[in-house]
């Protein structure tokens, strides 16, 4: 991205292309017009390989938590709505209670409820997947073998903007979670996840 902070629609994009949009930051490159008068070190080929390398850990890190909760029942038990949370009532009220930032009761605390269960499984089936497909499609060797698979999204200058759209939204949604995880309470929430056990709600 910093090498190049432009984005486009379509196969082909370059400095000569009009761009869909881009970002107001240096590039890492002198050849790409971003309006500022000097460029940023070139770290492109570490940070490539890491960026490759994360890839890789979040995949199949990914699959070990889809096989776990398909075989233990997760998803069905957790994550769909259950049938008093499938009205847009009940739904509307606690979007309306998490932006008045409402610290959640000892119940709520230990169980989703109707936005987090919309929220995770949207994640897990639907920005997850999209990020690893979209990242794929980047790869010349994925485009060679599997044409099909970047052509529906657009072209490779297409899945380089969906990428980039997916990331900073799976970006966000850390960001919220962290921050819900401290307003429920952090120390309590982080030692329940780590050990299992679930541990009794800090005070306020």
């Amino acid at each position: 991205m910093i090498s190049h902070p432009r984005f486009y629609w379509g196969e082909t994009g370059n400095v000569r292309t009009q761009p869909l949009f881009r970002i107001p930051i240096p590039s890492s490159r002198s050849l790409v017009p971003t309006g500022y008068g000097y460029v940023l070190p070139d770290q492109n080929g570490w940070s490539r390989y890491l960026h490759f390398q994360a890839a890789w850990a979040a995949v199949l890190t990914g699959l070990a938590y889809a096989v776990w909760g398909l075989w233990t029942g997760h998803f069905r038990s957790n994550l769909f709505p259950v049938p008093a949370e499938r009205t847009w009532q009940s739904f509307r009220m606690v979007i309306a209670k998490h932006i008045r930032l409402k610290r959640p009761e000892q119940a709520e605390a230990f169980s989703y409820n109707s936005v987090q269960r919309i929220t995770y499984l949207a994640v897990i089936f639907v920005f997850f997947p999209l990020v690893i497909w979209t990242g794929l499609a980047l790869s010349p060797g994925f485009n060679s073998v599997f044409p099909a698979g970047v052509n529906v999204l657009g072209g490779r200058q297409s899945a380089r903007t969906l990428h980039f759209f997916v990331s900073a939204f799976l970006l966000l949604f850390l960001i919220v979670h962290v921050a819900m995880v401290i307003l429920a309470g952090f120390r309590s929430r982080m030692r329940s996840m780590i050990t299992g056990v679930a541990v009794p709600q800090e005070r306020p």
